[in-house]
């Protein structure tokens, strides 16, 4: 079980480390790491680019949190352990993925905040489930406009899920490891909409350069 964790968790990390915001930057000539708050993910080319980017560039994000999933699931690995042991491999490969997302090497360890990622980990773990969270994420998004609340909102989601149905605590834990990274990640957000200055979810459909 021990090289199937290490394998995991590299492998996981590896696909992560695949950013959309590298394809925009291609495309656009922008840095997201160098514009509006800093962040290389789909909220920020939404926010700096405008909404045709943040969709390209959360496709590619969600993209790869399900191609790790599918990927793990095909795999020799899957067929070799039990259905609990399975349970955990999948999600040290979920989490994996957001932790390459969020601190790729090849950026410093200056990366996005996983939201995307997280969807796509979510859909490919249970599709349900999943979309039902993504639903009431957008849901919840759109009437506080704020992102930040429904990201949080589809963290605990997370969390609870794991609890609910998976075979052992492990997922679980992983799972309050991961909204305890987005929670660290996110806090210039909080304090930002604490004052009254983060941007709104509105914001995101307003002309970009």
């Amino acid at each position: 079980m021990g090289y199937a964790i290490i394998i995991v968790i590299l492998a996981g990390y590896s696909i992560g480390c695949i950013h959309g915001s590298t394809i925009a930057k291609l495309l656009s000539g922008v840095d997201l790491k160098k514009v509006g708050h800093g962040n290389a993910g789909a909220s920020n080319a939404t926010l700096s680019l405008g909404w045709k980017f943040g969709v390209l560039v959360a496709l590619i994000d969600i993209g790869k949190g399900i191609l790790a999933i599918v990927l793990l699931r095909l795999s020799l690995i899957y067929t070799a352990f039990t259905f609990e042991q399975t349970s955990l491999l999948l999600y040290l490969i979920g989490a994996s993925v957001i932790l390459g997302h969020n601190f790729p090497i090849h950026m410093k360890f200056r990366g996005g905040k996983g939201t995307a990622s997280l969807i796509g980990i979510f859909v490919a773990l249970n599709w349900k489930i999943g979309l039902l969270a993504v639903v009431v994420f957008i849901i919840a998004s759109l009437i506080t406009n704020y992102l930040l609340i429904g990201v949080f909102i589809l963290y605990i989601i997370f969390s609870v899920t794991a609890l609910l149905i998976e075979p052992t605590i492990w997922p679980f834990l992983i799972t309050l490891f991961l909204l305890f990274i987005a929670l660290t990640l996110h806090i210039e957000n909080i304090q930002r909409m604490r004052a009254g200055i983060e941007p709104r979810v509105t914001a995101a459909f307003k002309k970009k350069r």
